[in-house]
């Protein structure tokens, strides 16, 4: 099962005993996952479409629960894959869809039409705990959270650029930073940072998913951390035996040319513990003087030591 099934299944299992976030829950999950169907004359059909059963299973208790409607769920197998199926509720006129299309705010009647909406109206997202049910509902409808392990990618797909800005515009008021794109005909408002995506799974209620996220989030940032401890340890190592090496070059061509009883006593003295000792950092080689020095009192005599090859070398 996919890290973003596991996190539908989660939220599916949430029942709010407020009927106001029920209402907007339902709202959301009908402008998600609901396609409308003309039947007659201003009538119409509410189907809602959804391939995972937790889903399906509550949208028919809220729908019995608010509206006292009771519907069947019908199984459907998907041609094309075989192996996914459909679970399809359908709510005819003849059964109330129109009251219910109406109080989620998607069918606004007049006197001789009706007119379909893209709008959220206020009464459903007055209360805070209502804007969390309905983006709960949205992403039960329509969202998708990608696995942690790979990116962090939290979206929900629209066939409405309107919807997908009012609902851009609730997520943006919990001080996130939702962004829309258009991607095959459809609009998907996404969030992709890993701190967002905490934020917003907190808000919809999606509490094991964020722990689960967080987990590997500490397990790829302890990762990070140790990559990049021994890519400098090992930078650092290589920088210390390139060095090593380039010292005792420039003091064996010293000694071949003119001989190391040419450099001053305490650069000759060094000279010759570089050679028996090659493998020792600074600081070693800075104890073993009489008296000892520090590692910059050592990385001192060895530069005037590479300056004095250099200028044998010009002189060749």
């Amino acid at each position: 099962m996919s890290f973003s099934s596991k996190t539908k299944g989660e939220l599916a299992r949430i029942y709010s005993s407020d009927v106001c976030c029920q209402l907007a829950e339902l709202a959301a999950l009908v402008r998600m996952s609901g396609t409308l169907q003309l039947v007659g004359a201003r009538k119409l059909n509410l189907n809602i479409v959804t391939e995972n059963p937790a889903i399906a299973r509550k949208a028919f208790k809220l729908i019995k629960d608010i509206f006292g409607i009771h519907t069947e769920v019908m199984v459907r197998r998907n041609p094309r894959l075989k192996k996914n199926n459909h679970y399809l509720i359908v709510i005819t006129y003849q059964a109330g869809s129109s009251e219910i299309l109406k109080q989620v705010g998607i069918l606004r009647e007049e006197q001789d039409s009706f007119d379909i909406t893209y709008d959220i109206p206020e009464s459903i997202i007055e209360n805070r705990c209502c804007k969390r049910a309905f983006l709960r509902g949205a992403f039960l409808g329509g969202g998708s959270v990608s696995d942690p392990e790979k990116t962090y990618h939290l979206e929900f797909v629209t066939n409405s650029l309107e919807h997908s800005e009012v609902l851009q515009g609730l997520i943006n008021e919990f001080e996130l930073n939702a962004k829309i794109i258009q991607r095959k005909g459809s609009y998907v408002l996404y969030i992709k940072e890993g701190d967002q995506v905490v934020d917003l799974l907190n808000i919809i209620g999606a509490h094991n998913a964020l722990l689960d996220l967080e987990n590997v989030r500490i397990i790829k940032q302890m990762r990070n951390d140790i990559n990049r401890i021994v890519n400098c340890e090992t930078a650092n190592l290589s920088k210390t035996v390139n060095a090593s090496i380039r010292q005792i070059e420039n003091i064996d061509f010293i000694k071949k040319t003119v001989g190391l009883n040419k450099l001053p006593e305490n650069l000759r003295e060094i000279a010759e513990i570089r050679l028996n000792y090659q493998d020792a950092n600074l600081k070693e080689l800075g104890q073993m003087l009489n008296p000892p020095i520090g590692k910059s009192g050592v990385n001192h005599r060895l530069r005037k030591i590479e300056e004095y090859a250099e200028k044998l070398r010009s002189k060749m």
